[in-house]
């Protein structure tokens, strides 16, 4: 895989760069602005690029994602960036990137990500094993409830313990609501907490999720979408 590295800080750009050769990946090379970016993709072969939001010039790496992609199809993005507001999300988020990675990245979830982006533009990506114990998510997502395991194009992702207590929580009533205190008690059985607490682990596992499935229920608490057909419902949580 040809990956090339969008990033304006050259420090950060050569630490990706080192880290991707030990994965045995080819970084055609490194630019910091929309104009380099565009050239690059046009006269070499680029499979990956990771992007970051920040660069230099009039586009940002959204905007230049965008482009990018529309050209080259085939070309997969993943955003490695500072920057995790909604407007930044919402934008990326049209782009359908591979994944969408705060810094400092984890590196081991930048490997799993990459290898993701290999399957998707080798179109090897595995059907999802629909046994009892699978929620599916959608055609990328799958959730694990006998061994608490989220999976992308069947690869794990990794999670802490509280990320999964959440999102387990929500899996296993999903298409409701569940409150605040629900969380609470189970996330943190032993701790009180508060709303923003709660807001930020929420925030962390949409990130890992591409910033699907999870619906902000104002007031309330949240609620994970699920739509296929296949998953077997499960009674509602206490309101």
């Amino acid at each position: 895989m040809n990956v090339l590295i969008v990033e304006d800080e050259s420090i950060v750009a050569m630490e990706i760069k080192s880290y991707l050769q030990n994965l045995d990946y080819f970084v055609v090379d490194i630019c910091s602005n929309a104009t380099d970016a565009f050239n690059i993709v046009s006269e070499s072969k680029v499979n990956i690029v990771l992007m970051d939001i920040c660069i230099k010039g009039e586009l940002d790496g959204v905007e230049v994602a965008e482009k990018i992609k529309n050209k080259y199809p085939n070309i997969e993005i993943i955003f490695l960036t500072a920057h995790l507001d909604d407007y930044n999300v919402d934008r990326a988020i049209e782009v359908d990137p591979v994944a969408y990675l705060s810094k400092p990245f984890n590196r081991e979830e930048l490997r799993i990500f990459l290898k993701i982006a290999t399957q998707k533009i080798n179109k090897n990506t595995k059907k999802i094993n629909k046994n009892k114990n699978h929620i599916i998510l959608d055609h990328e997502f799958c959730y694990d409830m006998s061994h608490n395991n989220l999976y992308c194009c069947d690869e794990p992702i990794h999670l802490t313990k509280k990320e999964n207590d959440l999102l387990h929580i929500l899996i296993k009533y999903k298409n409701s609501i569940v409150n605040f205190n629900t969380i609470e008690n189970v996330v943190w059985p032993d701790k009180i907490t508060n709303t923003n607490t709660i807001r930020t682990l929420v925030k962390r596992v949409r990130q890992k999720l591409k910033y699907k499935f999870i619906e902000t229920v104002s007031s309330q608490g949240y609620k994970l979408h699920v739509d296929f057909t296949s998953n077997n419902t499960v009674s509602n949580p206490r309101k």
